[in-house]
């Protein structure tokens, strides 16, 4: 088997910039991702807590996307033995690291991990934990729009440490590195009919209604924290005219309030949250990711005259070989005869005739190996390529991380 070592100019670095885009659906304190549906799982004994495909509740997706289809019984779970590394799981405590385990116990997790958005909303001059974490970072984007401000006496209704107001956050495995800059959209529909849109046209993070059914529109609704993946929404005024019946969470106990955006999203994965309180509402939230995939991409190259001589013993013609006065073995040392002949495969345009003979081959795989040759990894070609002696060839292959 020859082996080739790929040369300066045949290795390249690079990183492809993606664009994963994702919408969300929110009615009734449920979240829909991408219009998946419900894949339900194949075994009978499925209990109602488990039933979905990839044992995660409807609305998340799965980390790895582990123990998909699999019986509650015999899930995979990743394990670390207590040793004196004392290697351990992030999750786990310092403290009960040293006292809850022996040398030589199991350290358990559990898999699937999984994760959705979610919703919290803060009433007027309520305790808001999220928020004053988030204040350092709000401020430092002041510099994008004073709307960012924690605290402004410049910005009528920018007071987030009173205000109400309410925190979606979004989980980094929906976006990859950041949201990308101008794809946030915001619907807000009531008994399905559209209310008003949110946009960030300007890209600098403010939420501006750009569609309204019972104003002007251009008003600033709330902001967008790109790389940290949470909108804070501010944006207090009715969204609707007449007669509404639907009881936000977090507002007025047994007394229906007119929808504003700083409910929008209301219920999603809230525990709090109690079905049918606010079942005329829905809500509809779209952006896209900035993803970076890092890329190898290698050349291999089969030159002219080389690589037209095969091991597979139907190269050889029939009665040839393999009997073994053609071979010669010893314990340093293996020869094939000289005398084995090649089967001619070449074919001829005429019937009942043989064409001359030629030495062609077909690649059908190529090898990659480390420089003890061991072997990494294998590409596979759809559909194998003649090579005969005065053809050359270059394979494009790709790899991503």
């Amino acid at each position: 088997m020859p082996y080739y070592k790929f040369g300066p100019t045949d290795v390249f670095h690079n990183r492809i910039k993606t664009y994963p885009k994702n919408e969300f659906v929110i009615y009734d304190g449920q979240v829909y991702y991408n219009n998946n549906p419900k894949f339900m799982r194949s075994d009978a004994n499925r209990t109602a807590t488990s039933d979905f495909l990839n044992h995660v509740p409807y609305g998340y997706v799965s980390l790895y996307e582990l123990n998909v289809d699999r019986s509650s019984d015999q899930l995979i779970y990743p394990f670390i033995t207590k040793q004196g590394s004392l290697t351990s799981f992030r999750t786990a405590a310092t403290s009960d690291f040293n006292t809850d385990f022996s040398y030589g116990d199991e350290i358990q997790g559990s898999y699937p991990l999984s994760a959705s958005i979610s919703f919290s909303h803060s009433a007027l001059a309520n305790p808001r934990d999220y928020i004053d974490a988030l204040r350092i970072t709000l401020d430092y984007y002041t510099v994008n729009s004073p709307h960012y401000a924690y605290s402004s006496s410049n910005v009528p209704g920018c007071e987030k440490n009173s205000q109400r107001l309410s925190l979606i956050s979004i989980p980094s495995i929906f976006y990859g590195s950041s949201i990308r800059k101008g794809s946030v959209r915001l619907k807000y529909y009531v008994s399905g009919t559209l209310l008003a849109e949110l946009h960030d046209i300007g890209k600098n993070g403010e939420l501006i209604e750009v569609t309204s059914s019972v104003h002007a529109t251009g008003n600033v609704a709330g902001v967008v924290l790109y790389n940290e993946g949470f909108l804070i929404l501010t944006g207090s005024w009715d969204l609707h005219e007449g007669a509404f019946t639907d009881v936000y969470h977090n507002g007025t106990t047994g007394a229906s309030q007119a929808p504003a955006w700083y409910f929008f999203a209301n219920g999603a994965n809230d525990p709090t949250y109690d079905t049918g309180d606010a079942f005329s509402s829905s809500y509809s939230m779209e952006f896209e990711g900035v993803n970076y995939v890092p890329t190898l991409t290698m050349l291999a190259h089969a030159p002219k005259g080389l690589l037209n001589h095969s091991s597979n013993p139907t190269y050889r013609k029939s009665g040839s070989g393999p009997e073994s006065t053609d071979i010669t073995a010893s314990m340093t040392s293996y020869f094939e005869s000289d005398k084995m002949l090649i089967k001619n495969i070449v074919t001829s345009s005429h019937s009942h005739h043989s064409a001359s003979f030629k030495k062609q081959t077909y690649i059908s795989q190529i090898g990659l190996y480390d420089d003890d040759k061991n072997l990494l990894g294998v590409a596979k070609l759809a559909t194998p390529v003649k090579k005969t002696e005065d053809r050359e060839f270059t394979f494009k292959l790709k790899l991503d991380f």
